[in-house]
């Protein structure tokens, strides 16, 4: 190429570079434009919010509504047309919800910490960073400070679709007076976190004992010579490699960031369908939305077919059980409290009459509350029902 054709050459480049920064300098103008409609936009829905929280705090009740927030969202997520994702756009509004709700006074939610855990993850999903997080020790702490008005929602994990149930949480609920007025669903993904740059430097790894359980067949393949040593949160466990040479932790990606360390392997755990499901418990009653859960909690007698007679008046009115557990009583031998989660709201006919013939059959008998139902979007984009009905 002469230098003619040099120069015509680069001046073409020159051309096309100004027309392309043009282009993009006009589309930032728009961005522009829309981030201030955004802007006041959002700062008159928080005007919005504040006054409701005005009236309700004239009331003394809850400035937290789970049943409309929920319908909040489903209702935007319905009507989303894209590109951005159902689960992209429960995030911006969760974080939106979050900001309003506390324009006037910040949400005080307990979890199970420490910072880093899933826990941790679940409260921030559900009630965004404006709100006042506060990191417990210990499952019956969570309920304790909820019941002394220290907290004014709970997050305690309750189930996990790999490893079970959280006896823990189940057991206070028999002497605790909180409700459950909600619930997360959180997809488990657990990564390994270290100082150490290869899997081959790892010696150690610390996790909290679900999490290990969890990561069975992918430790028993790749650290077969690991030395696994249970913790109280897998938050703890990535505080541990902070301290210690040659040591791994199972924990959240939240986790990594959060304490500073680096990931050697992700989505570590043995089934991509690994969901934890937490409650959100309080002092109040949510609600119904049409697409609920009520949760019970009771004793039969020790008789044969007590517990078939008092399921069967959920049967015959068409009521859907989609959990039960049992839990030694602890004051006498062999004997259990039963937890279960039916389909519909305690308001409606149906579960009105249910409940109402089953105080007949047993000794004891406790609502613990009625609450919308959560649906976990899974990495693939699908619902967790939608998973189901695959299978």
């Amino acid at each position: 190429m002469d230098s003619f054709d040099q120069r015509t050459f680069e001046r073409r480049e020159q051309t096309e570079e100004s027309r392309d920064m043009s282009a993009i300098e006009a589309i930032r103008n728009q961005i522009d434009e829309i981030d201030k409609e955004l802007l006041r936009l959002i700062n008159k829905r928080a005007l919005h919010a504040m006054a409701i929280a005005d009236l309700r705090s004239s009331r003394q009740s809850s400035n937290f509504s789970p049943e409309r927030e929920i319908a909040i969202l489903k209702e935007l997520a319905s009507s989303n047309p894209g590109p951005l994702s159902r689960s992209a756009i429960a995030s911006v509004f969760s974080e939106i919800i979050s900001v309003c709700r506390s324009a006037r006074r910040p949400l005080k939610v307990a979890f199970l910490g420490p910072e880093g855990t899933f826990s941790h993850s679940a409260a921030l999903k559900r009630f965004g960073t404006a709100s006042l997080l506060l990191p417990q020790s210990a499952i019956e702490d969570i309920f304790h400070v909820v019941e002394n008005g220290e907290a004014d929602i709970g997050v305690t994990p309750v189930e996990n679709s790999l490893e079970g149930s959280v006896s823990a949480t189940l057991d206070q609920f028999v002497d605790s007076d909180v409700a459950i007025c909600g619930e997360v669903s959180l997809q488990v993904r657990h990564v390994l976190l270290s100082k150490e740059r290869s899997l081959s430097q790892i010696a150690t790894v610390h996790s909290h004992p679900q999490a290990l359980g969890q990561c069975r067949k992918w430790l028993r393949t790749n650290l077969p010579k690991a030395c696994v040593i249970a913790e109280p949160s897998t938050a703890e466990a990535a505080r541990q490699c902070l301290a210690r040479a040659n040591t791994a932790a199972i924990a959240s990606e939240h986790a990594a960031a959060h304490y500073h360390l680096g990931v050697l392997a992700r989505d570590i755990q043995d089934s991509p369908y690994n969901v934890t499901r937490f409650l959100l418990i309080g002092k109040q009653q949510s609600a119904p939305t049409g697409c609920d859960k009520t949760s019970l909690l009771f004793a039969t007698a020790h008789t044969p077919g007590a517990l078939h007679r008092a399921l069967a008046h959920f049967a015959h009115r068409a009521l859907n059980l989609t959990k039960i557990e049992s839990r030694p009583t602890k004051n006498r031998t062999w004997e259990y409290y039963f937890f279960v989660d039916v389909e519909g709201h305690r308001e409606g006919a149906q579960m009105r009459e249910a409940i109402g013939a089953l105080r007949s059959e047993v000794t004891f008998l406790k609502i613990l509350g009625s609450y919308p139902i959560d649906e976990v979007e899974l990495s693939d984009g699908r619902s967790n029902d939608e998973e189901l009905n695959d299978n």
